[in-house]
């Protein structure tokens, strides 16, 4: 364990070209298997999924007691079905993502904006806040038909740090995993620190549900609007307590990995200036599986496209003149996604 240190996924990577794509480690007293290729994550993943898809829970998500009621975690069973039924059918089937085509218009022109805002005053953008904040500005539109965050102005920091918060404790390696007779203990924190950040997100969530019920109708048509009448209709099936964690999935995953590809993307065009030059080429020609499966890929394949050919489509980028393109930082932050260690802060140039 000692050898997997702060950046464990480097660690393994380089454990994987010595000893191939299918490892077996013993880490503490538990067996775990490190799959670290396309094919092999095939397997697992899609060929093998019932299999694999009662796997370990880790004990940072039971802060909160999240994992007895979340869509990520549950086993399969009539909870777990139900929760993905809202999913696939309110959220990211093909009718709802058409139907909401006009919301996702909506925040990227409002992310133009802004963007166009910060231009005239020479400011620079912070590309993984404001995707962020778009993102965020999306899904809580698609599920409470109201922003969390103002998109127009310099909002939205204190959830994505929460948020951030909740994707770097989930991902840092504990000993608890390894050694569960010391669960009670907690000695890294990582538990107590989970159960503070999660709190305060479902805070929120519980506010604007009792919001909503206090309205006394569901007339928003809606997701709060469907799960709550799923839980009227079958409360023995679905609970309030399943809504907010598979909230907090939800916004969880769909802000904070949507936010990194569309910094690390910027960041990578940044740094090869020709593929950055070639990628405005071809939007000018343009515009001129398995029961783990990550639910929301239908959405994000719309998402980070539009709002990063929309971004190289209306602006160049400038970077501080003191920074060098060969010294820009491309260095990560592990987590359950690989945020940038530091926001890539840029300025928009205009284009008309």
């Amino acid at each position: 364990m000692h050898l997997l240190g702060d950046q464990p996924h480097r660690s393994l990577a380089k454990l994987a070209e010595t000893h191939g794509p299918i490892m077996s480690l013993k880490l503490g007293q538990i067996n775990t298997l490190v799959i670290s290729s396309a094919d092999a994550a095939k397997q697992v993943l899609q060929k093998q999924d019932l299999a694999f898809s009662t796997r370990h829970v880790p004990d940072a998500s039971h802060a909160q007691n999240h994992a007895q009621f979340s869509v990520v975690w549950l086993r399969v069973c009539t909870e777990w079905r139900t929760l993905r039924r809202i999913l696939n059918s309110n959220i990211f089937s093909n009718s709802s993502l058409e139907t909401n085509q006009h919301l996702r218009i909506q925040k990227v022109e409002e992310l133009i904006a802004y963007c166009r805002k910060a231009s005239l005053s020479n400011d620079y953008v912070d590309i993984g806040h404001v995707a962020f904040r778009t993102s965020l500005n999306l899904l809580s539109n698609t599920i409470f038909s109201k922003d969390l965050a103002d998109p127009y102005e310099d909002s939205g920091k204190e959830f994505k740090e929460v948020i951030g918060n909740i994707m770097v404790e989930a991902g840092k390696p504990n000993l608890v995993d390894f050694f569960p007779v010391l669960k009670k203990v907690d000695p890294q924190g990582i538990r107590r620190r989970m159960s503070i950040h999660m709190g305060k997100v479902l805070e929120i969530f519980d506010e604007l549900i009792e919001e909503r019920l206090q309205m006394g109708t569901l007339k928003h048509d809606d997701v709060l609007d469907v799960c709550l009448k799923m839980i009227q209709d079958n409360p023995d099936e679905i609970t309030q307590a399943h809504i907010r964690s598979l909230l907090l999935d939800l916004f969880a995953a769909g802000t904070d990995t949507t936010s990194s590809t569309l910094e690390w993307a910027m960041t990578e065009l940044l740094h090869h200036p020709h593929t950055m030059t070639k990628a405005k080429e071809e939007l000018e020609e343009v515009l001129g599986k398995g029961r783990r499966i990550c639910p929301g890929l239908p959405l994000a394949i719309r998402m980070i496209p539009m709002m990063l050919g929309s971004l190289l489509n209306n602006f160049d980028w400038k970077i501080d003149t003191k920074i060098q393109l060969d010294a820009l930082d491309m260095t990560e932050k592990f987590g359950i996604t690989l945020a940038k260690a530091k926001p890539l802060c840029v300025v928009p140039i205009p284009l008309n």
